[in-house]
């Protein structure tokens, strides 16, 4: 039996010995891989990229993109040399969570670790998106699908949708025609659809709305406020010009004289050619100020700030009448035969100039 025992015992102490360098020997082979992987990650992250020239490149990641999808459309763009590492490094360092989707313009010749710190607090690429001033609700949103942001159509139709104007706290206009700001807006590829633009520019015109006029506590004066903004940002482009226009505008409403505006007759026409005629002056519209009293029937242009304020603080003038004096700027009369005077003197220039004096 004693034998027996000692047989037992000194398998026992061989098992537990080979088990003892099995778990050694798993263990340094562990510790050799993490160390080959540190060594191999750790030459990569301070390694420069494939290109050693530096030089920015945007690079977009859509929405949901993995690490190893960022590690692959960075690669594509010659920033770094594989996705894996990349993935691997990144998480590694604890920026696994803090990339994020969007357009980023990076530079290619740096070290990987470089590259993922600079991801983790980059902002988007902005695109300088200019509206000018004076456009109608159908120019601004063909200025936006031409760049891809949105489609002009829709765009249009929403300008015009009571329910959205309503849920964005104008009431119940019938068209944001007049409140769609003008400006240069800074989008990034976050930004998609009619929808956000719209409200970008309805803020905007709030922000400015609020510089120029502190407490609009009437709606119906706001409105007829821009209306007024309206015209006179499509009558003359001349800043020191505005003021004086407005106070033309505001002596005829005063002594009931028709507004007799040439853009709103252009603005409630289907299909203008570019030459207004003596019948379109007389076609009957609720934006023809030739043939209805008072204001038209809404705004014909999206005012600037200027223009805004010129409505707001028109000049103090005894004119009732201008015309164009071909160069962009307009001769003012105070009665109408001054006025007839300058139509024929300028129109007869234009004329002769034309070819047909």
């Amino acid at each position: 039996m004693a034998a027996v025992s000692e047989k037992t015992d000194k398998i026992l102490n061989t098992s537990s010995f080979s088990w003892k360098r099995v778990v050694l020997r798993t263990a340094l082979f562990l510790c050799c891989c993490v160390l080959t992987a540190g060594i191999w990650l750790g030459i990569y992250g301070l390694s420069s990229g494939p290109e050693s020239g530096a030089k920015s490149v945007v690079v977009e990641f859509p929405p949901g993109t993995s690490l190893r999808g960022i590690g692959t459309k960075l690669a594509e763009a010659g920033v770094v040399h594989d996705d894996i590492r990349f993935a691997l490094l990144t998480k590694l360092f604890g920026y696994g969570g803090k990339l994020k989707a969007g357009e980023f313009k990076v530079s290619t010749g740096r070290k990987p670790l470089e590259i993922i710190r600079e991801l983790a607090k980059a902002r988007p690429v902005q695109h300088a998106v200019t509206i000018p001033e004076g456009l109608n609700a159908r120019e601004i949103g063909r200025i936006f699908a031409e760049g891809g942001w949105c489609d002009h159509e829709r765009f249009e139709r929403l300008a015009t949708d009571k329910k959205f104007i309503a849920a964005l706290g104008f009431g119940d206009l019938n068209s944001l025609e007049g409140y769609l700001f003008p400006d240069t807006y800074h989008l990034t590829k976050d930004i998609h659809g009619e929808e956000e633009l719209i409200r970008l520019m309805t803020k905007r015109f709030r922000e400015v709305l609020r510089e120029v006029f502190p407490s609009p506590d009437d709606p119906a004066k706001l409105h007829d406020i821009v209306i007024l903004a309206s015209m006179v940002e499509k009558e003359t482009a001349k800043a020191e010009e505005r003021p004086v226009v407005a106070g033309v505008f505001y002596n005829r409403l005063k002594k009931g004289m028709r507004l007799q505006s040439d853009p709103t007759v252009i603005y409630g026409m289907n299909d203008f050619s570019g030459n207004i005629s003596r019948k379109d002056l007389q076609t009957p519209s609720s934006y023809n100020t030739y043939t209805v009293s008072g204001l038209p029937a809404g705004p014909i242009s999206n005012p600037g700030r200027e223009a805004l304020r010129a409505a707001l603080q028109p000049a103090e003038t005894e004119y009732l009448f201008f015309v164009g004096k071909n160069d962009g700027s307009h001769q003012f009369s105070r009665t109408l035969d001054e006025h007839n005077q300058a139509v024929q003197k300028y129109q007869r220039k234009k004329s002769v100039k034309n070819g047909k004096g």
